[in-house]
C-alpha cells in the first residue's frame, strides 16, 4: 500500500468532519475551504466515502456532509479501502478483492511475507480512527506536508545521489 493525494485529501476531510459536533452537516464549499482541497476533487472523494457509509450526505438547505457515527467508531482501514480499494500488496492475498494464483500452495513468499504484510497493515489501520485525525486537525496538523512526502514510482526508480 502506498498513499496517494486522494488518500491524504480523504484524511484531511475526515479530520475536519471529526471536529464537528455530532449531526452537524458541513457544505462542500466550507469543507473545501477548511481543508484546502479543491471542491471539484473533494466531492468525488466524499462520494466514495458516502457510498461506503463512512460519511452521511444530505442535499438541500442545511445539507452537506457529516459523520454518521462517532469519530472513534470509524477506522482508517475502512477509509483506505473506500478510497483506494485493496490494502493487500497482491491480489492473491487480498481479503476483499482476491484473485487466485496457480502457485498459491507452493509460494513461500505468499504465506511468509505478503499475508503477514497484509495482516500487519490491516491491524494498524484498524486501530487508528477518525478521532485520531480530528485530534491532529485541532492541533493544526492537516497533512498538507504529507503531500510532499508521497512516494511516486518514477522517483523510486531514479538513481539516488
Amino acid at each position: 500500500m502506498r498513499l496517494s493525494n486522494t488518500d491524504i485529501y480523504a484524511l484531511k476531510a475526515l479530520g475536519y468532519l471529526g471536529t464537528q459536533p455530532a449531526g452537524t452537516y458541513v457544505g462542500s464549499e466550507d469543507l473545501s475551504e477548511a481543508t484546502g482541497v479543491r471542491r471539484t476533487y473533494l466531492v468525488r472523494i466524499l462520494a466514495a466515502l458516502a457510498n461506503h457509509g463512512l460519511i452521511a450526505s444530505k442535499k438541500g438547505v442545511g445539507g452537506g456532509y457529516a459523520l454518521p457515527q462517532r469519530p472513534e467508531e470509524i477506522n482508517l482501514r475502512d477509509v483506505i479501502r473506500a478510497v483506494e480499494g485493496p490494502i493487500a500488496p497482491l491480489s492473491c492475498v487480498s481479503l476483499n478483492w482476491p484473485k487466485s494464483c496457480t502457485e498459491e500452495r507452493r509460494c513461500h513468499a505468499r504465506s511468509r511475507v505478503w499475508m503477514r504484510v497484509r495482516d500487519a497493515m490491516l491491524e494498524v489501520l484498524s486501530q487508528a480512527t477518525v478521532a485520531d485525525l480530528a485530534d491532529d486537525f485541532r492541533q493544526g496538523v492537516d497533512y498538507t506536508l504529507c503531500l510532499e512526502h508521497l512516494l511516486h514510482p518514477s522517483e523510486l526508480l531514479a538513481p539516488r545521489e
